[in-house]
């Protein structure tokens, strides 16, 4: 999973497959320490990784996908549905399961969901949500003395950022040949 953080950081197509590794093997640790919508995440993760190496992959007449910004108005779209999904998701965890923190839990599932989203567009707003994520998710796996998972987390959240500065370079590179045009 932290070589498909890495390389999604360094925009590489290769983030797709080495992340369908590492989702499977959280599912297996999430499901142990009764995280159920990390769970139900990683089924997510699993499913748009594969998704997202499709829509990334470069193909011989097909040019890159751009890192692009999304509008104002698709993100506070994405943001109330996520506020939403969690709220939903959280309920349902905390009145039909023994999930641990289900509503804390939900969030870290719903803000993920969207970076994610985000994500497999190249959008450059994918890393603020992922610096959310990582921020709500590791005080989460710290209070379930999954020490190693919260430092780990306390890494992307790092990675987030320095991704978060790599892509704007990027996508200014992007625009500067269509200026020169």
């Amino acid at each position: 999973m932290t070589v498909s953080i890495l390389l999604a950081a360094r925009n590489s197509v290769h983030t797709w497959w080495t992340g369908i590794a590492g989702c499977l093997l959280f599912a297996a640790l999430f499901t142990q320490a009764k995280l159920y919508a990390d769970v139900t995440l990683q089924a997510f993760f699993v499913a748009t990784s594969a998704a997202g190496w499709w829509r990334w992959r470069v193909q011989q007449h097909q040019p890159q996908l751009p890192i692009t910004s999304a509008d104002h108005r698709s993100l506070l779209l994405l943001l109330m549905c996520g506020v939403l999904g969690a709220m939903a998701y959280g309920w349902l965890l905390s009145r039909w399961t023994d999930a641990f923190a289900p509503f804390l839990d939900s969030l870290v599932l719903a803000f993920s969901i969207v970076a994610q989203l985000l994500l497999m567009k190249r959008q450059i707003q994918t890393w603020w949500f992922w610096l959310l994520v990582n921020l709500l998710a590791v005080p989460l796996f710290f209070s379930r003395e999954l020490y190693i998972t919260a430092a780990l987390y306390t890494a992307y959240l790092l990675n987030a950022g320095l991704a978060l500065r790599h892509w704007k370079r990027l996508a200014q590179l992007q625009r500067r040949p269509a200026q020169a045009a």
